[in-house]
């Protein structure tokens, strides 16, 4: 426990540790939305033989040991369930990760020129530091939904050829007004615009660019203004995911926060291949970066839903076998943890940290301060989760979010702990959290994916 993990494999195992990364990287690459994560792992999913729950309900067919079943949620949330040898009623093991990360999105009303350029007028999504999100090649991903409800997709900023865009920052010549500011005001929400263009329309003189850039809309993407009210486009970083250090041992990307563990979680389901002793379940959620609100975040009962449905297709009575199921359940709350950095100390506790390389890191306590707004573990729990992990041989580490009274966080745990399941936040340690980069450890990935294998055979 609490070794760096590197030291324990032979070069076979660390070729396998390579090839998760290399699949990860692509992962992250492909799924920079919570739209695009949801597309890439049904697809994923569908390929290993699951069916859509909502098929199997309309066709009012039956679930028997070992189908394979997911739900999607409006395209920005999935479940995945695989049905044990064990009455459901016995309880689940659950994983649970969240697909969205700090961005920026586009307001309604969001196209207009400014003296000569032509910009997007955005509203950041999630905790984020508004000066690390200047001067940075941006993308812009998302939907965009018309009247007919034609559904057009938009990712446009990741290939070499594709434009860029971005948002401007003060010459350090002229800010000496703006450098005497708070860190949190040296860039204020208003002025996060991505700027995209600056070329006007020939023949136009009023907003001559921004109607140049609504002919460029139409023509090729057959986009209205109007249709930017229907619309779900976020900004990204543009790029891809690198490998990081001399050593290669690191990744710097976007998003890891949480698709490393939402990576690492479905990865490991799909390594289900028996059928199991009891019934599983992997819950990949959106919104829980502002809270787990609305229909596709994990304080919806969009899950216990998809629950009832499995019972009552299993021949029970729905209402009460939820109950039954989710009180003998058992779940890791897969969210990232701050990592130890040494730059930065005065803000950590070193006993009591997660540090990069060693391994999957569990959480017994969240929330703020005085443990507010947290989930804690109970004694038992942990104990028998550290037995799973070191009969198979899982390098993990206890660790809290910093010093006591310097901040904290949440996950989505506490909402399944509300149902009486058994509940702790296990994840990897990052550094750079809510960065547009941040960095992981390839053998922390690795061992994410072996602890919740681990987990899913053993609880």
């Amino acid at each position: 426990m609490e070794k760096n993990a590197w030291k324990k494999y032979s070069l076979e195992e660390l070729n396998e540790v390579e090839a998760l990364s290399i699949s990860y990287k692509k992962f992250l690459d492909d799924a920079k939305t919570e739209r695009e994560a949801v597309t890439e792992i049904i697809k994923r999913c569908e390929n290993e033989g699951f069916k859509d729950l909502d098929f199997i309900v309309k066709n009012k067919s039956s679930l028997n040991k070992g189908d394979k079943v997911y739900v999607n949620n409006n395209g920005k949330s999935v479940v995945l369930f695989i049905i044990g040898e064990e009455d459901i009623e016995n309880g689940m093991n659950i994983l649970g990760a969240h697909i969205d990360s700090p961005r920026l999105d586009l307001k309604a009303n969001t196209l207009y020129e400014e003296d000569g350029f032509a910009y997007f007028d955005t509203h950041y999504y999630g905790g984020i530091k508004k000066y690390q999100w200047v001067t940075l090649p941006l993308a812009i991903h998302g939907v965009v939904i018309k009247k007919d409800f034609t559904k057009i997709d938009i990712k446009l900023g990741e290939e070499e050829e594709d434009m860029v865009f971005g948002i401007t920052d003060l010459l350090p010549h002229l800010a000496q007004e703006q450098m005497q500011k708070k860190a949190s005001e040296v860039i204020t929400g208003e002025n996060l615009d991505i700027l995209i263009g600056s070329r006007p329309l020939a023949g136009e003189e009023k907003e001559a660019v921004k109607k140049s850039i609504l002919k460029i809309l139409k023509e090729k993407y057959n986009i209205e203004e109007e249709d930017f009210l229907s619309a779900e486009l976020e900004i990204v970083p543009a790029g891809h995911a690198r490998d990081f250090g001399f050593d290669r041992s690191m990744i710097m990307a976007y998003g890891q926060d949480d698709r490393i563990c939402a990576y690492t979680s479905f990865e490991a389901f799909l390594s289900i291949h028996d059928v199991p002793t009891k019934t599983l379940a992997c819950i990949l959620v959106d919104k829980e970066e502002i809270g787990s609100v609305g229909a596709t975040g994990m304080a919806s009962h969009f899950f216990n839903n998809a629950i009832m449905e499995i019972c009552s297709l299993l021949g029970k009575d729905a209402f009460m076998a939820l109950q039954r199921t989710l009180k003998h359940s058992k779940m890791l709350s897969s969210d990232v943890n701050a990592a130890y950095d040494p730059l930065y100390k005065e803000v950590m506790d070193k006993r009591n940290a997660s540090f990069l390389g060693h391994g999957i890191a569990f959480c017994k306590y969240t929330g703020s301060r005085g443990k507010s707004g947290s989930n804690d573990a109970d004694a038992e729990y942990v104990a028998e989760l550290r037995k799973i992990m070191d009969d198979n041989h899982v390098s993990f580490q206890i660790s809290e979010l910093g010093k006591v009274d310097a901040g904290g966080g949440g996950t989505i745990a506490y909402f399944l702990a509300n149902y009486n399941v058994k509940v702790i936040d296990c994840g990897v340690g990052i550094l750079n959290m809510h960065a547009p980069w941040e960095i992981s450890s390839k053998i922390d990935v690795y061992e994410a994916y072996k602890g919740y294998i681990a987990f899913l055979k053993n609880a």
